[in-house]
């Protein structure tokens, strides 16, 4: 996954510059976040834009962005694919020549994953890039920027373990109707194919009562949806010794007033325990969606992966799931190839997948990480081998998923209107957004719908499903005669318009959002779940 920040545009009303901030003439620099990887980079992505803005930076207009013409550009990385390094190198070596023709000059900053791992390599091999930072410490990077310009040299820091919790940061929020909200950092899990871990450190979780507080700012700013994220979320609790604390904590987040959607990324099978299926069916903002990692179907891959539980298990969790939640959308991951994996096994990992009737699976060619157990593994298998064996996977995810969308044409879904969801739109005269279970949703609108009743990003719109494909549904619904068309104009929906004209409040308060972020609560906050105390950061 891609994404670029900032979106949309709007007006910025720049907090006090000082003079390393401002270009000759008074002119604000200008910056954009490129991000590459999974949604805690997006989310990280997002505390680097709101460390930028509270520093008197300005986020690059549109057509600048698209020209990469700024001053600070900044790329998040990800390592967790082979090509990863290509991507960012290839990046930066276009952006090599971009640097050298802008007249007033420009910064390059990489963070992320792979400057955790690559570190003080990324300026040998790229002496052009300004500032390198690590996971662990985002909030240097307005510091090293600064220092970067004043020494005219490269800075690279990176911090071993985590110096300030990335929620505590200051945020400038993607989306002002959905917003994601971290409950935990890092990972315990030693899967042998997984460099993470190294990466992003130790598991470490988030006070109940910060999260709630997050929660409640983003819902004062006017989100509705939210996505609690972690490494594991189902693990949440580790750190405290209650290993039913994420159920508890669904709960809690589910009755924050204002919040009309729940979900979460991403569990492990493992750890994942039946209170949290009782918390997702008794908890009506929790959406009947569940990303679920199987990885492989073999028993003996998964015991190579160190993944710590088996196929039947996996399959009896999708099951006990369906039973409590019959509409629920289950997605996957899943890699093919790994070390010693052989057709036997590639055979059973196809069973489980037709067993699972997935609605889509993010699927993956294994790719040796160096640093990981399974780089070192003997057998590692040819590439016409690994490349047969993903096709046949992906040819039959794509059936089961047209299968399973195909079954939802003539259900009533309501649309969570999003930007930039529907790349054809345009030529399609349609709007997009997310339904309940969170498929992808391309919508018409009636004719002779005036603006005033044009639905917005952030609006919720009530449809009937009339197609189904492998990757989206479609609901036509508004041009029959008499067809289900409704739509509900909400709090987020003003929020996206206030943004969209300027209008929005922009104070960069701590984690929050874009507004003033909620305060922390002064004393122990109880809701089932146990009190801690701050973490020492």
């Amino acid at each position: 996954m891609s994404t670029t920040l900032p979106a949309p545009a709007r007006t910025h009303v720049p907090g006090p510059a000082t003079d390393t901030d401002l270009l000759e003439g008074g002119r604000a620099r200008t910056y954009l976040v490129k991000t590459l990887g999974c949604q805690m980079n997006v989310h990280d992505s997002e505390h680097m834009a709101g460390m930028l803005e509270q520093a008197g930076y300005v986020p690059a207009a549109p057509a600048q962005a698209a020209a990469e013409d700024v001053d600070v550009l900044v790329i998040n990385t990800c390592a967790v694919r082979e090509n990863a390094a290509d991507k960012l190198y290839g990046n930066l070596g276009r952006l090599a020549s971009t640097k050298r023709s802008r007249p007033g000059g420009m910064q390059i900053a990489v963070g992320g994953c792979l400057a955790q791992k690559d570190r003080a390599g990324i300026v040998e091999r790229a002496p052009w890039v300004d500032v390198v930072f690590g996971t662990h410490n985002l909030d240097v990077l307005p510091t090293l920027l600064e220092r970067a310009r004043h020494n005219a040299a490269a800075q690279v820091e990176i911090a071993e373990s985590l110096q300030v919790f990335p929620s505590t940061l200051p945020t400038r929020r993607e989306s002002v109707y959905a917003g994601w909200v971290s409950i935990s950092v890092g990972c315990n899990n030693t899967c042998t194919f997984c460099i993470v871990p190294h990466l992003r450190g130790k598991e470490r979780d988030r006070r109940p009562g910060e999260i709630l507080a997050e929660v409640e700012a983003l819902v004062a700013t006017g989100a509705i949806e939210v996505t609690l994220l972690g490494q594991n979320v189902n693990s949440y609790g580790v750190g405290f010794g209650d290993r039913h604390a994420f159920g508890k904590l669904l709960r809690a987040v589910g009755a924050v007033p204002g919040l009309e959607r729940v979900r979460f990324t991403s569990p492990h099978p493992a750890a994942f325990t039946d209170d949290v299926i009782a918390a997702m069916a008794e908890t009506p903002t929790v959406m009947p969606q569940l990303h679920m990692p199987l990885q492989s179907g073999s028993d003996r891959v998964l015991r190579a992966m160190r993944r710590s539980y088996r196929a039947e298990r996996f399959l009896g969790i999708l099951d006990r799931v369906r039973a409590a939640i019959p509409h629920a959308a289950i997605t996957t991951d899943v890699i093919v190839g790994f070390p010693g994996e052989t057709e036997e096994d590639f055979a059973q990992t196809l069973d489980v997948v037709e067993r699972s009737r997935f609605s889509s699976a993010f699927t993956f060619q294994y790719s040796p990480r160096p640093g990981t157990p399974a780089a070192d593994l003997p057998d590692q298998l040819p590439k016409a081998v690994v490349q047969e064996r993903y096709e046949r996977l992906v040819a039959l995810q794509e059936r089961i998923s047209a299968e399973e969308n195909a079954a939802q044409v003539g259900r009533t879904v309501d649309v969570l209107v999003a930007q930039g969801e529907g790349r054809k739109d345009g030529a399609t005269a349609r709007i997009s957004g997310r339904a309940q279970d969170n498929r992808l949703v391309h919508l018409s609108l009636p004719a002779g719908l005036g603006a005033d009743g044009a639905p917005r990003p952030g609006d919720l719109v009530t449809v009937e499903v009339t197609h189904g494909a492998p990757h989206h549904l479609v609901a036509d619904s508004a041009l029959a005669p008499g067809g289900t068309f409704r739509v509900r104009r909400t709090r987020a929906g003003d929020a996206w318009q206030a943004r969209a004209e300027g209008r929005e409040e922009h104070t960069h308060g701590t984690g929050g959002g874009c507004g003033t972020a909620a305060p922390a609560p002064a004393g122990p906050v109880v809701l089932g779940l146990p009190t801690l105390g701050r973490p020492s950061v």
